[in-house]
């Protein structure tokens, strides 16, 4: 049982609607008993699906009351009968919570391609409760869940109030704008602008510096829901918090990486600006390179500074300012490195690997998070659907 703090004022449902296998839930609603501020991103994927169309509008106004997933369905390329579908069930959704379609975020996830098998859902929505169920943390995580191994949920304290994050996502994950799947609860009473401004840096910073594999979902969403039944808070404190919670699910989709082992984290410090350093970062934790040398516990910094020579636009880098480094053992410059390379395996050796580059040029820095490459990961994608 994961031990979270719930905020006051939200409800819940999860079920099967006939998309997942019917030992799990493939349904989950989350609704505020009180008016909302929202603020919400999504992917910018040119095949972006027909529920991110349905929800910009509501995610514009900035007054969602909550959220439905469908999982295991992507309803991507689905042309207009799956933006039929997707209005139709948020519209059944909306009916069943007592609130207006255009106060609710529809968010589906997994295969591509393929239509809602709608008279399942119609069916089985006719079955679900009026009433929610108090807000139940990891039922919710887990109906969301695609191929997950393990939910992912984080929460923290901010005065009297409580912000609760959730999140799904191991794979097609380079995020743009918005990360996989994830929505934050909290009782904290935040105006709308503020909470958009606090929410895009935020995400910036954690689900926008995160990749698994280089691929962008057509699904990517990531929202807030703030009803202030406890007051209101320092800012200040709420960002701070509210960075602690996403860089917690962060970590977890990040370790949790279709057939990962290890948690990669690259920091770049010595940067003349944060977009260079979270450029190199990125670059270095995309590496199929830099992945499998982790994976395989090899010492080889070639590879680190394979990555960053990729980064060609970066004139400003000059290579004999540059210092490499695994955990706390610098391996180069050679003027620099440790002689024995024990530690350095000892510490490549361990589930979370830190890989530390300073560029020698400034005083900006940037931290990304990633995992390794597998022969796992191979095999989930290549049986994905067959």
């Amino acid at each position: 049982m994961i031990e979270v703090g719930i905020p006051l004022g939200f409800e819940s449902w999860t079920a099967n609607l006939g998309l997942a296998p019917a030992d799990r839930d493939d349904f989950a609603m989350v609704v505020s008993t009180l008016p909302c501020t929202t603020a919400t991103v999504f992917t910018r994927s040119l095949f972006a699906g027909p529920c991110v169309t349905v929800s910009r509008p509501v995610a514009a106004a900035r007054t969602a009351r909550g959220h439905v997933v469908l999982a295991k369905n992507a309803n991507v390329a689905t042309g207009d009968e799956g933006l039929r579908n997707a209005l139709e069930v948020r519209e059944r959704a909306a009916l069943l919570a007592g609130v207006s379609s255009e106060e609710l975020i529809i968010a589906s996830t997994g295969v591509i391609g393929v239509q809602y098998p709608m008279d399942t859902i119609r069916t089985r929505f006719g079955a679900l409760p009026t009433t929610g169920s108090p807000l139940d943390v990891p039922a919710i995580a887990r109906a969301i869940m695609t191929t997950d191994t393990s939910e992912k949920v984080s929460s923290r304290r901010v005065g009297e109030a409580t912000i609760l994050g959730i999140a799904k996502g191991v794979g097609m994950i380079e995020p743009d704008m918005a990360t996989m799947l994830s929505f934050i609860y909290t009782d904290a009473e935040v105006p709308a602008q503020d909470l958009d401004d606090v929410f895009r840096d935020v995400v910036q910073r954690t689900y926008n510096s995160v990749s698994i594999d280089t691929d962008t979902s057509t699904s990517d969403t990531a929202a807030i829901f703030a009803n202030g039944a406890a007051g209101p808070v320092d800012l200040d404190l709420f960002r701070e918090m509210l960075t602690e919670v996403c860089t917690d699910l962060v970590k977890m989709i990040a370790r949790d990486g279709e057939g990962a082992s290890k948690l990669i984290e690259v920091t770049v410090t010595g940067a003349i600006t944060e977009s260079q350093a979270r450029t190199v970062a990125k670059t270095i934790v995309n590496s199929p390179l830099v992945k499998t040398m982790v994976h395989g516990e090899d010492p080889n910094w070639g590879r680190i500074v394979m990555a960053i020579g990729k980064c060609q636009d970066e004139r400003t880098i000059d290579p004999a300012k540059v210092q490499v480094g695994f955990g706390d053992h610098v391996v180069y410059p050679a003027s620099s490195a440790v002689t024995d390379l024990a530690p350095v395996r000892n510490h490549l050796a361990g589930d979370e690997v830190a890989i530390n580059v300073d560029l020698g040029i400034g005083q900006a820095g940037w931290t990304v998070y990633g995992c390794d490459l597998t022969e796992g990961y191979i095999r989930i994608n290549a049986d994905y659907t067959t």
